[in-house]
């Protein structure tokens, strides 16, 4: 189309119908509600040319939003018809329309925008849009400014910071999600819970949301960075709708993606990205768990008719606990691949499970796990094979292939390095997780805070009003802390999120062991303070409408799929043990002399008795002894540890067994180094803020996560002598102190998750 506004080159009927697209579109998302309403009553407009009908298709599809340059040349086109009416008039959308259908149309417009029933269409679209909230003149014509709000600090300054690079895909999920299409109900079934949950998906695949991570020829963006803040925005709403959502376009077509190849990309992956081909992520087995490579499912290659034999040997073998098994048309299937009589280790296979009309295939068993404590609206099973036969083509073949004669080869000759390179391709997962379970501890965190600045309790005497239960010291040391906290992991998870996205394969396997740490780390937070915020809510937080129930239940799982948290965390220090040893190895007597001159300057320079010490409120408040403080826990119990270890070996004691004595102490270890990235990355959001007012409170946010964590670990900063009794009873004081003055912009603090009313989703915080 011509964008010369001076040559239009739309009929009456579409320039008719162009202040209500403009409205439609003006905030960039055109929801399912609205792209329903849209279509059906576009269908009941008989002046419509079939020219008008397939523009108008194109101008009503939700996926594919108009550009800017055609956006910018409605505008242009509307605001001319307005020019000769003023803003007191407050014409309707319809008056706007016909107005531009007479202005700039054939010379029979007068009469085609003359008639009654073409008024009376427009009308009734113009209705059922104002019925769903579309703010009709909120781009169109001039508006009084609305007062500056009372915050002390710049609230949508603080948003944009916490929203980082996606602040545009955000809002535009934030109105996207606040659609009557997506809707709180309390399901009474699983099954139609599930049913809701799949249609949401669609919806979602339908925005062109799913296919994001994806390359353009399958209709993604290819950024991986869009899709990570979608599936954190989906945390806001329906965590079903979450982990369905990370199954089908993470796991599901992000196997295909990373584990597959051109081949496969090509056949499946626009079809996974839109939801024609629902699947499922089998890995999980009932016999072994997080051991990935003890899996006893078998893909065995017959030469003869160039298939694989998909089979579970026995009933533990089976698939435990797959997302999308009972809605599912196609599994990855990760197997012990056989050629030629040898195990080549694991490999992922696509095995189809159900026909076009959802008929389970021939040897393709499937149960329902049933009734969980939560997310109930995702369609967990279980599956097992029985013989099944699919083309040797199916073999996700990016680090393991079968040739046409049946030889196989890998480019990664070592099993092992195999093995851990095909697994670090899916890392995403974890990296995506804890920020939708942070998301759901903001949540919480919102609805505990602001029903705290309106709840009241008790008085100094009858005669006294009652006192606000935040202004209650005891509750701001109970929610305070995990408002800093919950700040701290934003920026740590946002950190983590862009080393996985710049990563390198020199540097996969830290990221991989990053990864492992934040997710157990977040989702441990998400689980304690929910349960903390639904006790400060009282009986309230215990009813169903006030979304704690939805919120613990559904997250509980966090702290172990996607990898046991415990397990995960040893493996963390499993990594830095490795990291530890390897650097000692590569630089000999100088490296160890090194450590010993670093474990002396800090005993001089931190553990003197002027600074274990000190209680001056600006060194307790001073960021570089937070930093100190956390560096030397993570150092002191990674060179105590590795001490441990190697006595115990040195004295006959298995490596094995010896790793499981000191099993505890790893979990220290791992603990202490999350913590410690997760401290940098806080302290680099300050100083990034080129805002003052945001910077202090930023400032303030980071001391009181900082001195919170010192004060947990106070029983082991005393004993190893790094603080005296009177600095730990300062530390605790200063605590108490900040939590005060968190309290004073908490409401602002919480609001700066910019978390939509409807999706809070508590009667409890409601305006009575």
């Amino acid at each position: 189309m011509s964008p010369n506004p001076d040559k239009p080159a739309y009929s009456p009927a579409i320039q008719s119908l162009l202040p209500m697209l403009y409205v439609a579109w003006a905030d960039r998302v055109l929801s399912p509600t609205e792209a329903g309403l849209l279509r059906l009553k576009l269908k009941e407009l008989d002046f419509l040319s079939e020219n008008d009908t397939k523009i108008l298709a194109s101008w009503t599809d939700p996926g594919n939003p108009p550009d800017r340059e055609l956006f910018q040349h409605w505008r242009i086109l509307i605001h001319r018809a307005l020019q000769k009416s003023s803003v007191e008039e407050r014409k309707t959308l319809v008056d706007i329309g016909l107005e531009m259908a007479s202005a700039y149309g054939r010379s029979d417009s007068g009469q085609w925008t003359g008639q009654t029933r073409t008024r009376n269409a427009l009308e009734e679209l113009e209705k059922g849009l104002e019925a769903i909230d579309i703010k009709t003149y909120q781009s169109l014509f001039p508006h009084e400014k609305e007062e500056p709000g009372q915050g002390k600090i710049p609230q949508h300054g603080l948003t944009k910071i916490l929203d980082d690079d996606y602040h545009e895909l955000r809002n535009r999920m934030r109105i996207l999600l606040s659609d009557p299409a997506f809707e709180y109900q309390n399901f009474r079934s699983k099954e139609t819970y599930r049913d809701q949950v799949l249609n949401w998906c669609t919806l979602l695949a339908k925005q062109g949301l799913g296919a994001l991570s994806y390359p353009e020829f399958a209709g993604g963006k290819n950024d991986m960075g869009q899709y990570a803040a979608v599936f954190e925005m989906l945390g806001y709403f329906d965590l079903s709708l979450t982990v369905k959502f990370g199954v089908q376009f993470g796991l599901f077509g992000g196997s295909i993606m990373w584990l597959g190849t051109e081949k496969h990309h090509k056949k499946y992956l626009e079809d996974a990205g839109s939801l024609k081909l629902p699947g499922c992520f089998a890995m999980t087995e009932t016999g072994h768990g997080s051991n990935v490579r003890g899996l006893e499912t078998t893909a065995t290659y017959d030469a003869k008719t160039k298939e694989l034999v998909i089979h579970s040997p026995h009933i533990k073998a089976g698939k435990e606990y797959i997302g999308n098994a009972l809605q599912g048309r196609m599994a990855t299937v990760f197997a012990q691949l056989i050629v030629d009589e040898k195990n080549r280790g694991v490999h992922a296979i696509l095995v189809p499970m159900r026909d076009e009309n959802y008929k389970l295939l021939p040897g393709i068993r499937v149960e329902d796990n049933g009734y969980k404590m939560g997310l109930n609206g995702v369609d967990n099973g279980r599956i097992w094979f029985d013989q099944v036969r699919v083309p040797v083509e199916n073999l996700l073949n990016r680090f393991g292939d079968i040739d046409q004669q049946g030889k196989y080869s890998s480019p990664i000759e070592n099993p092992s390095r195999r093995f851990f390179t095909m697994l670090g391709t899916l890392v995403g997962g974890r990296v995506c997780v804890p920020r939708a379970g942070l998301s759901a501890a903001k949540s919480g965190l919102t609805i505990a805070i602001r029903y705290a600045l309106k709840r009241r309790q008790f008085g100094a005497d009858y005669a006294s009003a009652e006192t606000l239960i935040l202004d209650y010291p005891s509750h701001q040391r109970r929610l305070m802390p995990l408002l800093a906290k919950a700040y701290a992991l934003d920026f740590g998870l946002t950190w983590l999120t862009k080393r996985y996205l710049n990563r390198s394969e020199e540097d996969i396997r830290e990221i991989e062991t990053i990864a492992a740490g934040m997710k157990s780390y977040a989702t441990w937070f998400t689980t304690d303070c929910l349960q903390e915020c639904r006790e400060a809510c009282g009986g309230k937080g215990y009813l169903w409408e006030n979304r704690f129930a939805a919120l613990k239940n559904d997250t509980d799982i966090f702290t172990t799929f996607e990898g046991d948290n415990t397990v995960l965390m040893q493996l963390v220090a499993k990594g830095l043990l490795s990291a530890f040893r390897q650097e000692f190895h590569e630089e000999g007597m100088i490296g160890v002399l090194r450590y010993l001159g670093k474990r002396v300057s800090t005993n001089i320079s931190e553990r003197n008795p002027i600074i274990i010490r000190n209680t001056d409120p600006d060194h307790l408040r001073d960021s570089d002894f937070h930093l100190s403080a956390f560096r030397y826990r993570e150092e002191r119990l990674l060179y105590s540890v590795s001490q441990r270890l190697r006595t115990k070996i040195k004295s006959g004691v298995k490596a094995y067994e010896a790793a499981l004595q000191c099993q505890h102490h790893l979990l220290q270890l791992a603990e202490a180094h999350v913590e410690r990235l997760v401290l940098e990355a806080f302290l680099k959001g300050v100083k990034s803020s080129s805002d003052p007012k945001l910077e202090h409170m930023l400032k303030k946010l980071c001391n009181l996560y900082a001195l919170h964590t010192i004060e947990t670990h106070k029983g082991w900063y005393l004993e190893a002598n790094y603080i005296e009794s009177n600095k730990s009873k300062a530390i605790r004081t200063m605590v108490t102190q900040l939590c005060g003055e968190v309290r004073q912009d908490a409401r602002e603090l919480v609001d700066a998750f910019a978390i939509p009313e409807k999706l809070l989703g508590a009667k409890i915080i409601r305006k009575e």
